[in-house]
């Protein structure tokens, strides 16, 4: 049974990403599709799409990486735990490596990045953090 399906997401494009696999697959969830549309969008990932598999479908995500093979993901990480809630105010959302990363905020708008929750003036809890 699993208690925290986004660090289950986190951990396994981590665990990806450091050994240099193309794609990987999670369980689908419209909170994780969130989550990688915001990841495409600030050019963390290549792509993802979704795969009718089983009750809840799966989601294929495939990974980003530079000429180098190295990864673009350089860290992610979960900030709110389901045991431990973290939320902050509009200004209070923090910078990731002084604008280099970004935070991802689930607030009353929806997921968005922490630049677009600190300009639309919304707080709202940290999901992660990925640089």
């Amino acid at each position: 049974m699993m208690t925290d399906p986004i660090a289950d997401l986190l951990t396994r494009i981590r665990n990806a990403s450091t050994a240099n696999h193309p794609v990987t697959r999670v369980p689908a969830s419209k909170m994780k599709q969130r989550l990688l549309d915001i990841l495409k969008q600030e050019g963390f990932i290549t792509d993802y799409s979704h795969h009718e598999l089983g009750p809840q479908g799966t989601l294929e995500v495939v990974l980003k990486y530079m000429p180098s093979r190295k990864g673009v993901i350089t860290g992610i990480q979960r900030m709110s735990k389901p045991g431990c809630r973290r939320y902050c105010k509009s200004t209070e959302i923090p910078k990731v490596l002084n604008g280099l990363g970004v935070a991802i905020v689930s607030t009353s708008s929806g997921l968005m990045t922490g630049q677009k929750a600190r300009k639309a003036g919304v707080g709202g809890e940290l999901v992660c953090a990925v640089w």
